[in-house]
């Protein structure tokens, strides 16, 4: 089953408002308050959440066919975020943020499952070749 255009649309949204989120709040919020808002790992996992969601809406945007797998990965990191801002507290817009694109992600990816054998929806494979191997180079 393919998603919408529309529900495509409404995940790169959400990447792209949660990109900004957490990059304005790691470099404005979290360095001015300090603490543990700026400790290592939830610092570095506010930067590889904004990263990865500039990512998938670049996935989407491109119209690659390995979206969907960049969308499954999005949304664990996204979710892991979220749960590190509300132990940090006072970050319930990057929470929220987070939480949306989490959902969003998690449900493009699930739309455009790649099947058990690594194909993904429309594309073949003989049982040799690698996924790598089907994409149009």
């Amino acid at each position: 089953m393919n998603m919408s255009q529309d529900a495509m649309r409404e995940c790169i949204d959400r990447c792209l408002h949660c990109y900004r989120t957490c990059l304005g709040m790691a470099m404005n919020h979290c360095l001015e308050t300090g603490g543990q808002h700026v400790e290592p790992t939830h610092f570095r996992l506010m930067m590889n959440c904004a990263d990865i969601c500039r990512t998938a809406a670049d996935f989407m945007l491109s119209g690659s066919p390995l979206h969907a797998r960049i969308c499954a990965a999005c949304a664990d990191i996204c979710e892991a975020c979220a749960q590190s801002c509300e132990q940090v507290g006072d970050m319930d817009e990057c929470v929220e943020a987070c939480r949306d694109c989490a959902q969003s992600c998690r449900d493009m990816s699930r739309d455009m499952a790649i099947d058990d054998q690594g194909v993904l929806p429309g594309m073949t494979r003989d049982t040799s070749s690698t996924l790598q191997q089907t994409l149009p180079m």
